[in-house]
């Protein structure tokens, strides 16, 4: 990291960051072209709770790979100046990375569903079979982890 002096080194700090956060941004590579996808996300014992439909882009890009990045930012401020040069942005910020894994079974669904619930609403659901049927539940557990911060 180039601005070392902004580094989060911290683990408390960034799972805060991850608890906190309400839409993260997965980074896929399809072939040799990069896709960037904004999602909500339940973050839980080192692991991040993501859900889709069954089919699109990202579905396709995640079988074929299942290697993510993931993105995540809290208290994003724009901080004006007088000069342009001068302008800056308050925040804090996570960049994670580990390989998605589809969840099969519906009680092992409702638990990653749970984990974005929590993470949204703070509280827990109980899932109709015929809904759990019809979305995926993907799971990545973060492998590398790196934070950054402008405080101002």
């Amino acid at each position: 990291m180039r601005r070392s002096d902004r580094a989060i080194t911290d683990p408390a700090e960034m799972e805060s960051i991850l608890r906190e956060a309400l839409v993260c941004r997965m980074g896929l590579c399809d072939g040799e072209i990069p896709y960037v996808v904004p999602m909500n996300y339940g973050y839980r014992d080192g692991s991040v709770f993501l859900h889709s439909a069954t089919e699109g882009r990202k579905i396709e890009i995640l079988r074929k790979n299942p290697n993510v990045c993931l993105e995540f930012e809290k208290d994003v401020e724009l901080i004006p100046a007088e000069a342009a040069c001068s302008f800056s942005m308050k925040y804090r910020s996570v960049i994670a990375s580990g390989k998605a894994v589809f969840l099969e079974g519906a009680e092992e669904k409702a638990r990653g569903l749970n984990a974005i619930m929590v993470q949204v609403t703070g509280k827990e659901y109980a899932f109709p079979p015929q809904a759990l049927e019809r979305i995926v539940v993907i799971r990545v557990d973060l492998e590398e982890c790196s934070g950054k911060h402008n405080r101002c």
